[in-house]
């Protein structure tokens, strides 16, 4: 298998269950939300 940089997809699986463990199902969607528009926001090019 592949890797994906220095993080695998072993290591990606063991932060999903630990921020499962800590946020608890319920929290994890809007963590994931936040995180994302977070991604889009800094990939689009900045308006002067």
């Amino acid at each position: 298998m592949e890797q994906m940089g220095p993080i695998g997809p072993g290591s990606l699986i063991l932060i999903a269950i630990v921020a499962l463990i800590i946020f608890g199902p319920k929290k994890l969607p809007e963590l994931g939300r936040a995180a994302g528009d977070t991604l889009r926001d800094s990939k689009m090019p900045q308006k002067a």
